[in-house]
């Protein structure tokens, strides 16, 4: 049965929008579904584009009066206008329909059933849980394949939330046990393996359960332990036996021919002489050569060899791509010249082995991915022509590629383009806006506007089999979060009875009258005196504590003293002490026993 309407449709109306009268202000909100009775298609999904309030009744003159107070505001005819766009219906076979013909005036609108809005967007498949509709309770899934095979960017401004979303999506693709490669250059995934402990009331919502993927993940350093020590093992790439394309990969496009030549030479004369070879021989050979070009080789080869990342020993593709595990290749203390020829190297082996099947099929993800595929005018690094080669061949050989990036406008537009999968998170960079819309296909220059006021942790994804951007709230992660901002102003402080205060207390409150007197609001003056304070983090202010515990007790002593003063007193007078003026020259007992509070 169809529940009461939220509108009538009313003036000039079109088959793909329309106007309606909205019967209640609290009964829709912007960007929240509808369904509609078309008398040719039936049932038919629309969404709220825009709301207006108006009123007539109400004159600027009326408003005047109100602002000056001469008047008040009293009871007025308030008009709320809704503006929807129409999405379609599904037909027979499945296909979306957009209405030929105008909806009719006078037509009732009603809030869209779950089924309908998900049969409507294309949200009835998909098994990688992301999270709920916004402003729904409608569960948003993409799927696994369509996702790894034709790639997938997440686009956000510092602080959106990109890391976070990008995290809930490889715990989903670990669940499916999706091998994953995962370029970290700030350290921000390995948290992965440990379990989220925050918000639970979030979990039930979401409905998911807080998990860790310790025994599925795996931390490479290129650096070492003592830069990393959060990593499991060492990374390293062959250091035996290397080619001139070897060096290509490590070196810019900048040496001249000249210097090519040079390292061409020098390693082509230790093939023929020694069976093994490492880069300390090919440095002892170029320096042999005659030409002056040579020290700018030595001094690179040099740079290179004093990184350590060469080794006999080195990290296979088949110790990094398992089947139903993710490596981290942990970036943190790196060069970012080397970083940039590790990415190089690892992605163009990868793409090798996935050609020859070597590896099972997997996903490469690239975090800060404008350091690693810039767009021409922002500078070029050696691993750029090998991810374009992915982005584009990638999806034939079961290598899917998915690039996260704070900074649209400066990632290779020939990469953002063969992403068919889109989660664009809040941006405000006007050249980032323009390169979105303009360069991502299902977004238009029309929801710059939405792109821009989108919330924290709310997303606008665009696939190709969801006929259009939709708004979803992303789901809370399973693993705990390694991207949150580092805190510079320490958190809120909160007061705590330490068991000094406890002590004072108890020692005022069970006094007779007469000594109470002495206690003045015993409870506020100790707060003043005493400001024991922690934050929410236990341990980080033991020394604080401490300290203010010795004051503590010296108060104690001082405020016993001032007791048994005043006792004695009582004693010799053998009368109980009377309320009388203080002379103006008379220091009251707040000060005797606690100084003046005068500066």
């Amino acid at each position: 049965m169809v529940k009461d309407s939220v509108g009538v449709i009313f003036g000039k109306t079109e088959s793909l929008s329309f106007m309606f009268a909205v019967s209640d202000s609290t009964a829709i909100k912007k960007s929240d579904y509808l369904k509609i009775w078309h008398e040719s298609d039936g049932w038919t999904l629309a969404q709220v584009s825009s709301i207006t309030r108006s009123s007539e009744d109400f004159s600027i003159e009326k408003a005047v009066d109100v602002a000056e107070g001469s008047s008040k505001v009293g009871d007025m005819n308030e008009q709320i206008i809704a503006q929807a766009t129409v999405i379609g219906s599904r037909d027979k076979e499945g296909i979306l329909r957009v209405p030929k013909s105008p909806f009719s005036p006078g037509d009732k609108v009603f809030k869209a059933d779950e089924l309908l809005t998900k049969q409507t967007l294309g949200l009835m498949r998909g098994d990688i849980y992301i999270g709920l509709l916004e402003g729904q309770n409608i569960r948003v899934n993409l799927d696994a394949n369509n996702l790894v095979q034709k790639h997938c960017s997440i686009l956000a401004k510092t602080g959106a939330g990109k890391s976070y979303t990008s995290g809930v999506i490889l715990e989903e693709l670990l669940d499916k046990s999706v091998p994953l490669l995962i370029i970290d250059p700030h350290g921000e995934y390995g948290t992965l393996k440990f379990p989220n402990e925050e918000k639970p009331a979030s979990f039930e919502r979401y409905g998911i359960a807080p998990k860790d993927y310790a025994a599925q993940i795996t931390v490479y350093t290129p650096a070492n332990m003592v830069l990393n020590p959060g990593a499991d093992e060492l990374f390293r790439l062959n250091g035996v036996n290397l080619g001139i394309k070897d060096f290509m990969q490590f070196f810019s496009d900048e040496h001249s021919q000249n210097q090519t030549g040079i390292l061409f030479e020098a390693i082509s004369k230790l093939k023929t002489e020694k069976q093994t070879y490492t880069i300390d021989d090919i440095i002892s050979e170029v320096g042999q050569n005659k030409s002056k070009a040579k020290w700018n080789v030595i001094n690179r080869l040099e740079a290179l060899r004093d990184t350590g990342i060469l080794s006999d020993n080195a990290t296979t593709v088949n110790d990094l791509i398992q089947e139903g595990r993710a490596s981290i290749i942990d970036m943190k203390g790196v060069n970012p010249d080397l970083q940039a020829m590790i990415v190089a190297k690892l992605c163009n082996d990868i793409f090798e082995a996935r050609k020859l099947n070597t590896v099972p099929p997997c996903m490469l993800v690239i975090e800060e991915a404008h350091n690693f595929c810039p767009e021409k005018g922002f500078g070029g690094t050696v691993s750029t022509d090998i991810l374009r080669t992915i982005a584009s061949e990638g999806r034939k050989f079961g290598l899917g590629l998915m690039v996260v990036s704070q900074r649209p406008a400066r990632v290779d537009k020939n990469i953002l383009s063969q992403c068919n999968t889109q989660i664009i998170m809040k941006v405000t960079n006007p050249n980032d806006l323009k390169a979105i819309s303009k360069g991502l296909e299902g977004i238009s220059s029309g929801v710059e506007e939405d792109i821009k006021s989108l919330s924290p942790g709310v997303a606008m994804i665009v696939s190709n089999y969801i006929e259009r951007p939709v708004l979803v709230d992303v789901r809370i992660r399973k693993s705990k979060h390694g991207g949150a901002s580092v805190p510079v102003v320490k958190a809120p402080i909160t007061d705590i009875k330490t068991p000094a205060i406890e002590k004072i207390e108890k020692l005022l409150s069970g006094q007779s009258k007469e000594q109470t007197a002495i206690s003045i609001s015993s409870r506020s003056i100790l707060r003043k005196i005493l400001p024991v304070q922690v934050t929410e983090q236990e341990g980080e202010h033991t020394d604080q504590i401490r300290k203010h515990i010795e004051q503590t007790k010296e108060h104690i002593e001082q405020a016993r003293e001032h007791i048994i003063e005043f006792q004695d007193d009582q004693t010799e007078n053998e009368k109980p002490m009377q309320k009388k003026p203080k002379a103006k020259h008379e220091v009251s007992l707040y000060t005797k026993m606690f100084g003046s509070r005068k500066k």
